[in-house]
C-alpha cells in the first residue's frame, strides 16, 4: 500500500491502525472499502459539483416534469422569499454570480427562487427534488423527501413515480455526499427533519381518522 506520495506503508503498523481506525469510526462499510482502494473523502464544495454533474441530464421523469405542474416547485410564494437550502461549500459555485441571492436560513443557507434560472445553475437541493438520499445501515437509498408533499404532484405515486435512473442516480450522489464530514452532517439534518414531518403527518391522519396513503408505506419498496 502507498501513500499519495508514493511511499509505502506497512498496513500491519500500530501507527496506520491506529490513524485508520480513527478516520473510520462510524463510517458506512462502503466508504470504508473507498478508503482502502486510496479514495479520501473530496471536500464539500467538490462533492456537491459532482452530484450537480450527475444530476444535470438525469430528472425524475423522462419528460420536462415541469409541464405536468406549471413548475410549481420553481414558483416562488406571493409576497414571501423562498428558495432552496445550499448544502455545505454549495456556495462558492455562486461567487461573481450577483443575480443569485443568497441568504441565512437559521444555521443554513437559501438561495432565493425568482420563478426562472439557467438549469445548468440550478442548486443540488433543485436537482435532487423531490427525492433525499439517506443513509440506510451500510447502504444509501433514496426517499420521498416530506417537504415536497404539498408541491410535487409525483408525491402521491411514491418511489414508484420517478425513474429509476433518477432513482438510481440520487442513491449514487448520497454516496458521494456522505464522504465528506460536512455533507454528511447535512443529510442527516434533512433525515431527522424528513422523518419529524413525515411522523407529525402520519399523527394528524390518526387523529382525524383519515385513510393513510400510499406514501405512508415504506417509500423505497
Amino acid at each position: 500500500m502507498l501513500t499519495d506520495h508514493g511511499i509505502p506503508v506497512n498496513i500491519q503498523s500500530g501507527a496506520f491502525r491506529t490513524v485508520f481506525g480513527l478516520l473510520t469510526q462510524n463510517m458506512p462499510f462502503f466508504m470504508i472499502l473507498r478508503a482502502v482502494k486510496g479514495g479520501l473523502p473530496v471536500n464539500a464544495t467538490e462533492a456537491v459539483s459532482i452530484c450537480r454533474k450527475k444530476l444535470e441530464k438525469v430528472t425524475p421523469l423522462c419528460t420536462d416534469c415541469g409541464r405536468i405542474c406549471g413548475a410549481a416547485c420553481c414558483r416562488p410564494m406571493e409576497a414571501e422569499e423562498t428558495g432552496m437550502l445550499l448544502f455545505p461549500g454549495e456556495q462558492a459555485l455562486y461567487e461573481g454570480k450577483p443575480e443569485w441571492k443568497i441568504q441565512k436560513a437559521g444555521q443554513d443557507l437559501l438561495i432565493i427562487c425568482t420563478g426562472e434560472c439557467d438549469r445548468e445553475e440550478r442548486p443540488l437541493s433543485c436537482r435532487m427534488f423531490p427525492l433525499l438520499p439517506m443513509e440506510d445501515q451500510d447502504s444509501v437509498r433514496a426517499y420521498m423527501d416530506e417537504r415536497a408533499r404539498y408541491v410535487c404532484p409525483l408525491v402521491p405515486s411514491g418511489i414508484q413515480g420517478v425513474r429509476p435512473e433518477f432513482r438510481k442516480t440520487i442513491e449514487d450522489c448520497g454516496r458521494i455526499l456522505l464522504e465528506n464530514p460536512e455533507t454528511r452532517s447535512f443529510l442527516h439534518h434533512l433525515r431527522l427533519e424528513n422523518e419529524a414531518l413525515r411522523t407529525l403527518r402520519k399523527d394528524w391522519r390518526v387523529t382525524h381518522g383519515r385513510q393513510q396513503d400510499q406514501t405512508d408505506t415504506e417509500y423505497r419498496e
